[in-house]
């Protein structure tokens, strides 16, 4: 743990790793997603807006090197930093053609990168992708991570928020992933209007079971256009309170392996153009109390991690 020392904080563990702080450069491909442009779906997912979850990026105008050496360029200068990682954000870094991707992968690889993490969907994980990886880890030293985005482990919830897969290519994915001797970070939202605590604590023994390494959290934001946006003003869902929400984290970051690093608690959102912000509180509020709620309780990441390994059979070995 860190200074947080209530959940295994990702800049804590980068640090530990690579002995300074680490920055991630984020790269803006020109992509679409295959649940999208028809090939597995059509409209995208009811909350995705024209950015693809990504709104502070480069234009992808400017090549996979030019913005990874320009935002380098900036943090270096700022911070001071030396250590960074690639980090294909937007839409799904995985769904084009082989011969791109490695191209576009060998244009992040410059001076200072120690890592690659790609955002990407389970149904768009391949042996032939995750081949390549591998090699590009052993040649180049680099820690490399793929940001699934799964949501929810509630396959009824995933129907209703049109995303095009089920739980199980999640499964799939992650267990191809880890084969190939690369990390794992699922993404999730734990206040989507049709889940409750139940998917909650579903989510955490999902992740933990599968040896998932990283979680990265998020609560839901609401854009104008967007399907779920029309159903919010027409009064069609709700979402939980504040309160709600962060009851949520901590019921999750406790029943969640206390291994496994955390990279957010609550994201960023932008407010431009959005109809739902984090109840109008800033991001790093509500992970503070969050933070704050946990240290008061005596609560910490994994302090009911303790269902794996047979537990109904235990009292045969004490």
């Amino acid at each position: 743990m860190n200074q947080i020392n209530v959940y295994n904080v990702y800049s804590t563990y980068l640090q530990h790793k690579f002995g300074e702080k680490v920055y991630k450069l984020p790269i803006n491909l020109p992509l679409t997603c295959p649940n999208r442009d028809g090939t597995l779906g059509v409209g995208g997912c009811i909350y995705c807006g024209e950015e693809g979850g990504s709104f502070e990026n480069l234009p992808n105008s400017l090549s996979v090197k030019e913005q990874v050496l320009k935002n380098k360029e900036y943090i270096e200068r700022r911070y001071k930093a030396k250590k960074f990682i690639a980090y294909f954000q937007n839409f799904t870094n995985t769904y084009l053609p082989l011969a791109d991707f490695k191209r576009y992968i060998e244009e992040s690889i410059v001076e200072g990168i120690v890592g690659i993490s790609i955002s990407t969907r389970p149904d768009c994980v391949n042996n032939l992708y995750l081949e390549y990886l591998s090699n590009v880890k052993e040649k180049y030293n680099l820690e490399i991570t793929l940001e699934l985005g799964l949501q929810t482990v509630n396959y009824h919830t995933l129907k209703k928020i049109n995303r095009g897969h089920t739980l199980a290519e999640f499964i799939d994915s992650v267990t191809r992933i880890k084969f190939y001797g690369l990390r794992t970070c699922a993404h999730l939202i734990l206040n989507l209007p049709w889940d409750n605590e139940i998917d909650v604590i579903e989510n955490a023994k999902i992740i933990s079971a599968l040896g998932v390494e990283e979680i990265k959290l998020h609560a839901l934001y609401i854009v104008e256009g967007t399907a779920l946006g029309r159903l919010y003003k027409e009064g069609e869902v709700s979402l939980v309170s504040k309160k709600e929400y962060m009851e949520r984290v901590i019921t999750f970051l406790e029943y969640l392996d206390p291994q496994i690093v955390v990279q957010r608690i609550i994201g960023r959102a932008p407010e431009e153009n959005s109809l739902f912000v984090n109840w109008n509180e800033s991001w790093w509020k509500i992970r503070d109390d969050i933070v704050s709620i946990m240290e008061s309780r005596n609560s910490r990441q994994g302090i009911k991690y303790n269902y794996l390994n047979g537990k109904g059979i235990r009292k045969f070995l004490e």
